[in-house]
């Protein structure tokens, strides 16, 4: 019985030795475990690579929230300072984004709102300059090249999609296409515009601001997008050269000339009106513009140009609608002469325009 008694505190004991002699080693192990943990999150150091944000950075504080108020309503848009002085900060927007304001607010990345003055605004090119204090200026963008673009390059947007709610939303992607030519309406009448497409995401509110190159230059405008149901991914941006071809008239208030051949004109489509001015056209005529008026004494009657005639080229480029006739007429100065061709009566004529100052 002694001996039983013996055995069973002997195994007692071990089994007490064993599980401290466990206990210690595993606690020991624990806290170098900690040490090594603790080691390596110390000495972790995290890179970014492919990142945007320096580019960003050197164009995010130019950009404004443009809100209107118009005596229906109102609406809100996007806008960048492109340009300041001792006393003023100057911005670039588009035409649509103020038109028909009776007041324009403008609010900087730092929520700072002040009132904003209308210096000069452009239906055709879709682009307005305003100017705030210069207390109210933050940062002046970089004015790039988009000539200098390639299919596929990067491209951000900085803007207000859907108002000022979402301020400073930046939106990426590439070069979708340049040198588009897309037909927008306008007060009087359709206009091609010459444009860069890209895929970056464009809402309500982006209009006006601006679209950047990965060095932070901006190298155009974002004007309009293609909202059909079935389209997705596709914005379209004014190129910046052409936006500063019209900047500098814009902030003396100067109003931009554009020359004119003095007509009214329509599609060759448009049977309707076709029928309702007796003009008759031949079935070969299948592209142009067709004359409904030419008016005394301006350039094209004084050239031998009359109503029913079709202008198919100008300067021996194609002309295929009237919208394209205006986008190719305004690439003109006032003074200058252009070759038109077109048809009469089932001929070809060929005559020289000399244009002066005014809209078709």
């Amino acid at each position: 019985m002694q001996k039983k008694l013996s055995y069973i505190l002997n195994l007692f004991l071990a089994v007490c030795v064993g599980v401290l002699s466990a206990f210690l080693y595993i606690s020991h192990n624990e806290e170098e475990g900690k040490d090594d943990i603790e080691s390596v999150v110390k000495n972790v150091t995290i890179t970014e690579t492919n990142t945007m944000k320096e580019a960003i950075a050197k164009v995010y504080d130019s950009v404004v929230v443009i809100e209107v108020t118009t005596r229906t309503g109102g609406g809100t848009g996007s806008g960048f300072v492109y340009k300041k002085d001792e006393t003023t900060g100057y911005i670039i927007t588009n035409h649509h984004v103020i038109e028909g304001a009776v007041a324009i607010y403008v609010t900087n990345s730092e929520g700072i709102r002040c009132e904003a003055t209308l210096l000069g605004s452009d239906e055709y090119s879709d682009i307005a300059v305003l100017s705030i204090g210069v207390d109210n200026v933050i940062d002046v963008a970089q004015i790039g090249d988009s000539t200098k673009t390639d299919l596929g390059d990067t491209v951000f947007t900085v803007g207000s999609p859907l108002g000022s709610k979402y301020q400073g939303t930046v939106t990426k992607g590439i070069i979708s296409g340049k040198d588009r030519q897309v037909t927008v309406s306008l007060t009087n009448g359709s206009f091609v515009m010459e444009v860069l497409q890209i895929d970056a995401a464009i809402n309500p509110g982006n209009s006006g601001g601006p679209l950047v190159n990965m060095s932070g230059e901006v190298i155009g405008v974002n004007s309009l997008k293609l909202v059909e149901d079935e389209v997705e991914g596709m914005g379209f941006a004014i190129p910046i050269e052409l936006v500063m071809t019209s900047v500098e008239k814009l902030e003396k208030g100067e109003t931009i000339e554009r020359p004119q051949l003095g007509v009214q004109m329509m599609d060759i489509e448009n049977s309707y009106l076709l029928s309702r001015y007796q003009i008759r056209l031949d079935s070969s005529v299948t592209s142009g513009v067709v004359l409904l008026a030419v008016e005394d004494g301006k350039p094209a009657q004084v050239a031998g140009l009359q109503k029913g005639d079709v202008i198919v080229s100008m300067n021996k480029a194609e002309v295929r609608d009237s919208a394209h006739l205006k986008y190719m007429l305004y690439k003109y100065e006032v003074g200058d002469s252009v070759v038109v061709q077109y048809i009469r009566d089932g001929k070809i004529f060929e005559t020289t325009i000399q244009l002066t100052l005014g809209l078709e």
